[in-house]
């Protein structure tokens, strides 16, 4: 029997970092990379163009199903439209955290978010690659650090792009969007039971990155 083709599961909270440490894992290995979160922005930027709030969850729904959705490099393309930017806005941010705690949605994206898995490897980051997307994911990685710590590293990402940051505004935000994604009826934020914590409050993106590769080579031993 051919063997399924392996996923590494990257979960965590708002800016810990799993998006960038995900991304250079799957070029170090060559897989394919998915970033689940860019998908409920999308959902986030498209709802508010059509005028749909996002506590709406049926209409949420809706609008995703009709999404027409093109990925290329680094880009994001909704309905032929470049909306990589739009996309990673804090106001987009904040209405991925809103559209995600309903069940309908998640429901519509789960088998967009299937697709991503061709050979010869995925490397998925979100809040549940590991415990609900892909159960089966051969590496399961929580990758967190403390609310503050987070804070602090968007406060200087914004910085560093020239956009007005307040540093105890973002460290709200992720204190709600926390609550939001840990208490949602729906795949709510958490650890699976098979899972391997990684705190990063004391780690460079390398070291993280670093971390991730030798437990998958450490899969790699044990699976030959």
């Amino acid at each position: 029997m051919n063997k399924p083709i392996p996923v590494i599961a990257i979960d965590g909270p708002s800016a810990s970092g799993k998006g960038t440490v995900a991304q250079r894992v799957a070029t170090h290995l060559g897989f394919h990379y998915l970033d689940s979160g860019a998908l409920y922005r999308i959902v986030a930027l498209a709802s508010q163009q059509a005028v749909i709030a996002w506590s709406d969850a049926e209409a949420v729904a809706m609008c995703a199903k009709q999404l027409s959705l093109r990925f290329e490099n680094e880009q994001v393309w909704l309905n032929d439209k470049d909306v990589s930017e739009a996309i990673r806005s804090e106001a987009m941010g904040k209405g991925a955290s809103q559209v995600a705690v309903h069940q309908a949605l998640r429901q519509v994206l789960s088998s967009v978010q299937h697709n991503f898995r061709q050979a010869p490897g995925l490397v998925a980051d979100g809040r549940d690659m590991g415990t609900v997307i892909f159960p089966d994911a051969v590496l399961k990685i929580f990758l967190t650090a403390s609310t503050e710590v987070r804070a602090q590293r968007r406060y200087q990402q914004l910085l560093a792009k020239q956009q007005t940051a307040d540093y105890q505004a973002i460290l709200q935000d992720l204190l709600e969007r926390d609550a939001r994604d840990k208490n949602r009826a729906s795949a709510p934020l958490l650890m699976a039971k098979d899972g391997i914590l990684l705190e990063t409050d004391h780690l460079s993106i390398v070291e993280a990155v670093d971390r991730v590769l030798e437990n998958y080579q450490r899969f790699i031993q044990f699976s030959a």
